[in-house]
Parts: C-alpha cells; structure tokens; sequence
C-alpha cells in the first residue's frame, strides 16, 4: 500500500492571485495532495472574509479533486498535523521573503520535527505579486487583471464599491492586513 503524500499550503490568501495558484500547481507536481489552509485570525479585519476567501480559492482551482480548501485559527504545525500533511508549502518571492519564512521553518521544526517545510520560488512572472500590492492596485481602480483570476478580479471590484459607498477610506482598505 502506498502513502499518500500530502501538503499543506497555508496563507490568507488575501486575495488569492496568479502567485498563489502557480505555487499549488507545482506543489500537486510535487505531493499526491494539497490542502489549502485560509489562515483566518480572530482579531482581524480582513478584505474578504474566510468563507470568501475560501470561495475564491475554490473556483480558481476548479474540481481538482487532490485539492481541498478549508480555513483555520491554530498554529500552522497545529493544523497541518490535523489535515494529516507531512510537509508545509510555502512560496519565496523576495530575499525578505527568505528571512522570514527561514525563520518560521526554524520555529516550526521545533515545534513539530515530523513535519518538512518545503519553499518553492517564485516564478519569474509572478516576483512582484502580492495581496498586498493586489488590494493596493485595486482599491485605488488599477487594473490587476494581469495578477489575479477574472472572478478575483470582480470580488475586489465589488467589495471596494461597497467600502467605497460606506465612506470607508483607500487607505484603510489597503491597510487591512498583508499577505
């Protein structure tokens, strides 16, 4: 019998974007299965909402039946132990980006020795994209076709008209939360 190699690749996933979706894609080369994990904190106010988030993520993935999304509130390890993975995808875009996820893998081996933390790189095309940068273009009427799916791309329409309409503030709404 042969074991299932599963994943985890946990994020806010604030909106979800074309980075994103090319980090799953290469983990499903790597691992037999990905669970998409919406970091969702308590304490925060985000752009999209759990459940949103969630909905976006599923219909850029379409039916791929080796992918599942679902949200959580624990420590990452935590879940990941939870959904059965034996490894963590996360995905480097800057050298920022390697301080702070080498970090993390550190705290992380610590906490759970049994779990691998795997880093793909970016891909070339997609260096410069995050939520972040994505909820800042938006807001502000840019076009971010070229960085997130089409339905994405209509969610932060919608969403940014309804701030818009309730006198909430471009700066506020990019100050939501990062990546």
């Amino acid at each position: 019998m042969q074991t299932v190699r599963r994943a985890l690749y946990p994020g806010s996933f604030n909106p979800v974007h074309y980075g994103h979706l090319d980090i799953a894609r290469r983990a499903l080369a790597v691992f037999d299965e990905l669970v998409i994990g919406v970091y969702v904190h308590p304490d925060k106010v985000d752009l999209f909402t759990g459940p949103e988030r969630i909905a976006l993520i599923e219909e850029a993935i379409g039916d791929d039946d080796r992918v599942r999304v679902a949200s959580y509130n624990q420590l990452t390890v935590d879940y990941a132990k939870d959904v059965g993975a034996s490894a963590i995808v996360r995905g480097l875009r800057v050298f920022s980006d390697f301080e702070l996820e080498f970090r993390m893998a550190l705290a992380n081996r610590r906490l759970a020795p049994g779990i691998e933390i795997v880093n793909f790189i970016a891909a070339e095309e997609h260096l410069h994209i995050s939520s972040s940068t994505v909820r800042e273009v938006a807001s502000l009427g840019g076009d971010v076709s070229w960085m997130a799916p089409p339905h994405v791309v209509s969610a932060l329409a919608r969403r940014f008209a309804e701030l818009k309409s309730r006198g909430v503030s471009s700066s506020y709404m990019t100050s939501l939360g990062k990546d």
